[in-house]
C-alpha cells in the first residue's frame, strides 16, 4: 500500500545552520594585535637607536667624576675642528649648539700652563668677539699630550683652561660666562709620537654653550 505522504512535501524541513568557530576568529585576531604591538616597538626601538648615535657624535661628553671633557669619545685623533678664528661667524649665524674650536695659536710648554707671549693676539682676538656677543657663554677645555698618566694630565689640562680663561677676563669679560674643564689626553688632534705632534695636542678648546 503507497504511502499517504509519499509525492508530498514534507511538513517539517530540519536546516542545519553553520557553526561559527569563534574560537579561530579570536585568535586570528590575537595574532594581528600582536603583530602590529611587535612592529610598532621595533619602530621606536629604531628611532631610539638613532637618537642615541646622534647625540654621540655630537654633543661633547662630561664626565662629572674627574673633570674630563671629550668631544670625541673613543677616537685615536680627533678631525675637522674649526679654528678659534671661525667663532665670530659661527655665534653670528643660526648652526646648532654646541660649537667646538681650537685655539689656533694658543699652546703651552711641556708641563706648563703659563701664557706664551705668542699666544697674547689669538687671546685678544677671542675677547674681541665675545665682547660683540654679550648673550655667548662658553666653556674652555685644556689638554696635554699623552706622555704623562692621568693624575698628572686631568689637573694639567684644568690648569690651562683657567689661564685661558684668566687672560679672556683680564681682557674684559664677565668670568660667569666662561667655565672651565680638562680634556687631559683623550682626544689628541696630532699624533704623540712626535714633539710636533705632542705640541699640538697640549692646546685649548672653545665650546660655545650658548649665543
Amino acid at each position: 500500500m503507497a504511502d499517504p505522504h509519499d509525492g508530498a512535501p514534507p511538513r517539517h524541513v530540519h536546516v542545519e545552520k553553520k557553526k561559527t568557530n569563534w574560537v579561530a576568529w579570536i585568535a586570528l585576531i590575537l595574532g594581528v594585535l600582536a603583530a602590529l604591538f611587535a612592529l610598532s616597538r621595533c619602530n621606536r626601538d629604531a628611532d631610539e637607536t638613532v637618537v642615541t648615535t646622534t647625540t654621540e657624535n655630537t654633543m661633547t661628553a662630561v664626565d662629572d667624576n674627574n673633570g674630563v671633557i671629550a668631544a670625541t669619545q673613543n677616537a685615536a685623533v680627533s678631525t675637522l675642528l674649526a679654528g678659534a678664528s671661525g667663532l665670530g661667524a659661527y655665534l653670528a649665524g643660526t648652526d646648532a649648539l654646541p660649537g667646538r674650536f681650537v685655539f689656533e695659536k694658543v699652546q703651552f710648554d711641556t708641563n706648563k700652563s703659563d701664557i706664551r707671549a705668542q699666544d697674547r693676539a689669538e687671546l685678544d682676538d677671542v675677547a674681541k668677539v665675545l665682547k660683540q656677543y654679550p648673550n655667548a657663554t662658553v666653556r674652555i677645555a685644556g689638554y696635554a699630550d699623552a706622555r704623562g698618566p692621568d693624575a698628572v694630565n686631568v689637573p694639567l689640562g684644568k690648569a690651562r683652561a683657567d689661564a685661558v680663561k684668566a687672560a679672556l677676563v683680564a681682557r674684559g669679560i664677565t668670568a660667569s660666562r666662561i667655565e672651565t674643564g680638562s680634556g687631559s689626553d683623550r682626544d689628541p688632534v696630532a699624533t704623540n709620537a712626535t714633539a710636533s705632534g705632542q705640541q699640538e695636542n697640549r692646546r685649548t678648546e672653545i665650546l660655545v654653550t650658548r649665543r
